[in-house]
């Protein structure tokens, strides 16, 4: 038994929506390195939702991989000027792209996708049939 993508979709969305909450709820309460780091990671965290919600039988490792690679490649182009020349114009501009580049972002992309990542696979091995169950002997 698995998880229909009909069902993936809504979740993913409501999840998306709720670490956005939490990054502009903790960005207005705080500042420094709680907001900065925080953020970072639950940018993470949004765009491994987005992956599921794209490809919802996607399993955990590849989702984790496609998110993470997606959060290094936008960092990566900040290097460009590109992104930061469209987040002077537009604040969703700002909120998908970022402004500068950052090599600590880097290491905080996977702090906020490993967590998901796990309580996927978790999930996703208790619903699994018991015939395809790896067991212990």
């Amino acid at each position: 038994m698995s998880i229909r993508p009909a069902v993936v979709r809504p979740l993913m969305l409501v999840a998306a929506a709720l670490f956005l909450g939490v990054a502009l709820t903790i960005r207005a309460l705080s500042d420094g390195r709680l907001e900065q780091y925080s953020g970072t990671a639950l940018y993470a965290s949004m765009v491994y939702a987005g992956v599921l919600f794209l490809w919802p039988r996607m399993s955990p490792l590849p989702a984790a991989a496609v998110a993470v690679a997606f959060c290094w490649a936008v960092e990566c182009a900040q290097l460009s000027g590109i992104p930061a020349a469209l987040s002077a114009r537009s604040l969703l501009a700002r909120l998908v792209l970022g402004v500068q580049f950052d090599p600590t972002d880097l290491l905080w992309y996977p702090v906020g996708v490993a967590p998901l990542a796990a309580a996927h696979w978790m999930l996703a091995a208790r619903l699994r049939p018991a015939a395809h169950r790896v067991t212990a002997t």
